[in-house]
């Protein structure tokens, strides 16, 4: 018989990804509705009822312009990168009333849709995002990593500098972020003690002993599928220059990914991208985690079928 179930795609308005797997779901036959919760009006509508119906605590329907799922029949969530409306047309207290109302409106309506599978579900993927939760995680695994110290205390800053000699610093968090009307990205980069001063102390700041590496290694995790690729690039962050990159794609030891796998289940995630170093020695070493990580450029250049991957998973609906 078949399955008329839909798999929803949350995600921003420009997702190539996104797109790569939806075109495989479509070629599948896989009912489709993607959407974006800044659609939020006459673009997005969500009608959920509690309490009505004896078979399922969730009834209702989410509809777009051109699409309707019902919501007590959907076969999996693929939570890609949605955008939260900002009402930027309201005054200031009514924007944050109505941001409020619809992220634990239209959110909670979702986040309780507790049948169907979750590529991720989004209150586990938001705890596994606290990169000091992941460098402790990463550590009782069994995993290498590098010495990091997370401070806003300057000497403590200085002494770890002093001590480990080649240290870099990278953001906590990834945060859209300007000067003077221009885009800023960070990266990660070196620093020294004598760069330390009494700014630091307005917010904690990530400071890491450098790997000395031969590679880096990006591994894209779907339910029980892996694929891992090495990034040979000789830059401190690959992301800089993306021309400059040349790609293998590689067998991981057996048992790393057992234990990456261990390390997605710790979370209660079924899908992950992973950023790995490889010393010279062939050693292993463990940065972090995105949850929603980009893998769509490495289809394009290795073949790896990563798109019907997530695909597969999403349109079979659970994690074997």
């Amino acid at each position: 018989m078949t399955d008329t179930r839909t798999v929803l795609v949350a995600t921003e308005a420009m997702d190539v990804t996104a797109d790569m797997v939806i075109s495989e779901l479509n070629r599948r036959g896989v009912p489709v509705v993607r959407f974006n919760p800044a659609d939020i009006g006459e673009g997005l509508t969500v009608s959920a009822r509690f309490g009505t119906c004896p078979v399922t605590p969730v009834a209702g329907q989410a509809r777009t312009p051109s699409r309707t799922a019902d919501l007590d029949s959907v076969r999996s969530v693929y939570w890609r990168r949605p955008v939260w409306p900002q009402f930027e047309h309201l005054d200031d207290a009514d924007r944050r009333f109505a941001a409020a109302q619809t992220r634990y409106g239209l959110g909670g309506v979702l986040y309780a849709l507790d049948g169907p599978l979750w590529v991720n579900q989004p209150l586990r993927e938001a705890a596994a995002e606290y990169k000091p939760t992941q460098l402790a995680t990463a550590q009782r695994l069994g995993l290498t990593i590098p010495p990091t110290l997370v401070t806003n205390e300057p000497d403590d800053a200085r002494e770890f500098i002093t001590t480990h000699g080649r240290v870099i610093t990278k953001t906590l968090r990834w945060t859209p972020y300007e000067r003077e009307g221009i885009p800023v990205t960070s990266w990660a980069e070196p620093v020294t003690a004598d760069e330390i001063d009494d700014t630091i102390r307005v917010t904690p700041h990530l400071f890491q002993a450098r790997v000395d590496k031969v590679a880096d290694l990006r591994v894209i995790i779907v339910g029980d599928q892996l694929f891992a690729v090495r990034i040979d690039s000789g830059l401190l962050d690959w992301r800089k220059d993306y021309s400059a990159l040349s790609y293998t794609v590689i067998d991981l030891p057996g048992p790393l990914e057992k234990t990456l796998h261990a390390y997605l289940d710790s979370f209660g995630l079924v899908s992950g991208s992973f950023d790995l170093t490889l010393d010279a020695e062939g050693g292993y070493h463990w940065l972090e985690l995105n949850p929603t990580g980009q893998w769509g450029w490495l289809e394009e250049t290795t073949g790896l079928p990563m798109a019907a991957a997530f695909a597969e998973l999403l349109s079979r609906g659970d994690t074997r």
